[in-house]
């Protein structure tokens, strides 16, 4: 009989319906908690040996020791991000694996779901036809065929989503540190600097990871390089763009539309309803007074394909750290900022080369 014993926080009902269903082939005991992991109700994981989070969960160095001294011995993320845990305190102390890849084309095809409900106002249709209100005015698109579209992240998403661009024949300008030359020249795209990719696209979407160098990379400054009137789509991470500097450039009009799948400050409302509640985050307030912003709250993931995904890597995971095979999920501080099969050049990794 399997004696591992899991705490699993922030679980909605289709999360725990599809690990239980999984984890008969584990025989994990899994016990479920409604809320997020915070310091305040830390202790609920004393005497397990593994804790799973997700995105609005944080683990910071205090908590990340708080879990060892509970016998905590590894920390399973069914996300793909994890700039949520810190990671050089986890180093040598807990062992941190990730969900690298549940459904790129639940991503992608969402963010183009994005794209199409702004250029053609479909949101805004919506609410006037249940009005009984048949006018055109102020609905006009444009054809995306011709156009031109930035990709800023080219991993599994970012592949996924530049082959349906392609396939409406835009141009697509890539960026990524990492730039594959090979997959540009299969799919007719070209990697260009930032700058270049900013003047240029009449579409921008963010599909990049959250590291110090991309914190905030949409910000008053890129903004003024852009087209006027661009759309910008991020179902990447919040703290992409300044969510300020947005307000500035969709109020000037130097922005045209925004479809955000993720916001700065959106662990403390997504996910959850909030509907007869005073919205108290300004920002977000203003942010939805905008006919031309969509916001969906985070949801570009969820899919059924990608819900059973997440389950199988998520376990998986667990099993292997437990039976002492090689995890090939886990997230290394020293490598953290690097794609996966790239080996830091200085110094080796003892997680990476273990």
């Amino acid at each position: 009989m399997n004696t591992v014993k899991i705490a699993f926080f922030d679980a909605k009902p289709y999360d725990t319906e599809s690990f239980n269903e999984l984890n008969r082939d584990y025989g994990f005991t899994i016990k479920y908690f409604k809320f997020h992991l915070t310091p305040d109700n830390i202790v609920l994981a004393k005497g397990y040996d593994a804790v799973v989070i997700f995105v609005n969960d944080t683990v910071d160095a205090a908590m990340i020791m708080q879990l060892k001294e509970y016998g905590v011995k590894l920390i399973a993320l069914r996300s793909a991000g994890f700039n949520n845990v810190d990671l050089k305190e986890a180093f040598g102390n807990i062992r941190v694996v990730r969900v690298p890849s549940y459904s790129p084309h639940a991503i992608a095809e969402h963010t183009v779901a994005l794209m199409l409900t702004l250029n053609r106002k479909v949101h805004r249709a919506y609410f006037r036809t249940r009005d009984t209100n048949f006018a055109l005015n102020g609905l006009m698109g444009f054809d995306m065929h011709g156009k031109t579209a930035g990709v800023i992240g080219t991993g599994r998403i970012g592949r996924v989503l530049v082959n349906i661009l392609r396939g409406f024949g835009m141009e697509v300008l890539l960026h990524d540190s990492y730039p594959d030359v090979a997959f540009a020249s299969a799919t007719g795209s070209s990697y260009v600097s930032l700058e270049e990719l900013y003047s240029r696209s009449d579409i921008i979407s963010l599909n990049c990871p959250l590291t110090r160098e991309t914190e905030h990379m949409i910000n008053s400054s890129t903004i003024a390089m852009m087209k006027k009137g661009v759309m910008l789509i991020n179902t990447g991470r919040g703290k992409l763009i300044r969510t300020p500097d947005l307000i500035e450039g969709l109020k000037s009009g130097q922005i045209g539309s925004a479809g955000l799948d993720v916001y700065e400050e959106e662990s403390q409302f997504f996910f959850e309803d909030l509907s007869d509640r005073v919205l108290a985050d300004d920002v977000l307030a203003r942010l939805l007074t905008f006919n031309n912003v969509i916001i969906t709250s985070h949801q570009g993931f969820f899919t059924r394909e990608a819900i059973r995904n997440i389950a199988e890597t998520t376990l998986k995971n667990i099993d292997d750290y437990f039976a002492g095979r090689n995890l090939e999920n886990e997230v290394c501080f020293n490598c953290s900022i690097l794609p996966a099969g790239v080996k830091p050049e200085k110094e080796a990794c003892p997680v990476c080369t273990s």
